[in-house]
């Protein structure tokens, strides 16, 4: 009997470490095939920022890219979306649509009047002339620009367009040209538009008339009637929720690294930033005005609504970051091996850019790499996949309804 017992015991022991055994094995491959699914799916899935809307994307889209305002990091979410979908670029033939001249369609690689070929996004630098966007743009056009204070943009321009505004390259600091600029400004001189009202010279108004409130309130008031909306570089996350809603856009289309970065300067002190703005006073009008309808927009849109969406587009732009940037600060341009998103070098200050993760994916390495190529390679990206071949000439283009087709 005592035999017996003895045998069942040893029997059910047997059995708990066969099911222990079992178990364990279960557990193992169970972590292993989490493991594997889990390096199999990409991180970079979209997210909606909203309950699902009942608005149609806007993709008929004109951006006055105004300098050194954050242009470029805008022109590259507009890039990405019309990239992405398929989109029409209005192009210029080199990088700029003869800037500092006025807009003209003739500017534009392969409009041919009186035969219209109708684009989708116009939004590369121009002085802008709005019967010629007409001609080349479709009724349904949104417009929108964005607007930086004058006087820190003043800073920025010294900086960057030192070596070819006459007004700048005369006096020995910017110090000295805050003190005292109509000892080196000359209207009409070279490349003077820089140096003074320079979102007044880019809105296609004339940067040398003599301030008067008048004046300034009605080139707001045209401005307006024009421009659907008006976003402020100090406030880029609240512009970009706001573009995000009236294009009816996802907030992936509008995340973004900032480019053309320079290195930290300076602060201006207060009474360098008063004297600045007075310089600049067509353009200050503009900001002041402008900063009163963006805060109006944001009240519409609910406070605390703004404030949430910012949160997520912040944790976004984190999450993206972390997945595709080396670095979580900026890059010298030499220390960027990959020419295709080295930052361009020009005026005295260092530009900026980013590096990208080397342990990436194929198809998230795409993605990060588009969100950190700057604007003169993407334009030449998008010209690449308008014009195949390399050159233009009218037989190359094959026009269908709103679109334009390389051959």
């Amino acid at each position: 009997m005592r035999l017996l017992q003895m045998c069942r015991i040893h029997v059910l022991g047997l059995g708990l470490v066969v099911i222990m055994a079992v178990g364990l094995t279960i557990q193992l491959l169970g972590i292993h095939f989490l493991k594997r699914t889990h390096q199999n799916i990409s991180v970079v899935q979209p997210v909606s920022s909203s309950p699902p809307r009942t608005c149609h994307p806007k993709q008929h889209i004109v951006f006055l890219k105004t300098h050194k305002t954050a242009g470029s990091t805008i022109l590259n979410v507009l890039h990405r979306y019309g990239d992405r979908n398929g989109l029409v670029f209005a192009l210029p033939f080199k990088y700029q649509f003869n800037y500092p001249n006025l807009f003209h369609s003739r500017r534009v690689k392969g409009f041919t009047a009186p035969i219209r070929p109708m684009y989708d996004i116009l939004c590369h630098h121009m002085r802008f002339n709005l019967p010629e966007v007409r001609k080349v743009m479709p009724p349904d056009s949104f417009y929108f620009t964005i607007l930086r204070d004058p006087a820190t943009m003043a800073e920025s321009s010294f900086s960057y367009y030192r070596s070819v505004s006459s007004a700048f390259k005369k006096c020995p600091s910017f110090q000295a040209f805050i003190a005292n600029p109509t000892r080196y400004y000359k209207p009409g001189e070279r490349s003077n538009h820089y140096a003074r009202n320079l979102l007044w010279f880019d809105l296609g108004f004339n940067p040398d008339a003599p301030f008067t409130e008048p004046l300034a309130r009605a080139g707001s008031r045209a401005m307006e009637k024009t421009f659907n909306l008006v976003l402020l570089a100090e406030h880029f996350d609240e512009s970009m929720i706001l573009l995000k809603e009236e294009l009816c856009w996802e907030l992936d289309d509008v995340v973004s690294f900032k480019l053309n970065i320079r290195a930290a300067s300076k602060p201006l002190e207060r009474s360098e930033v008063e004297r600045l703005r007075a310089w600049n006073a067509l353009d200050w009008y503009l900001y002041r005005y402008f900063n009163r309808t963006f805060w109006d927009k944001v009240q519409k849109f609910g406070v605390t609504r703004m404030a949430n969406e910012v949160k997520k587009l912040k944790e976004r732009k984190q999450q993206l970051a972390e997945m595709c940037l080396a670095s979580s600060e900026p890059v010298k341009a030499e220390d960027i091996k990959d020419e295709a998103i080295k930052p361009f070098q020009f005026g005295q200050d260092k530009i900026m850019g980013w590096a990208i993760r080397k342990d990436l994916r194929p198809n998230d390495r795409s993605r990060c790499v588009q969100m950190v190529t700057p604007e003169l390679q993407y334009k030449d990206l998008l010209d690449a996949r308008q014009f195949p071949g390399g050159s233009w000439n009218g037989s190359d283009l094959e026009l269908t309804p709103g679109k334009i087709v390389g051959r």
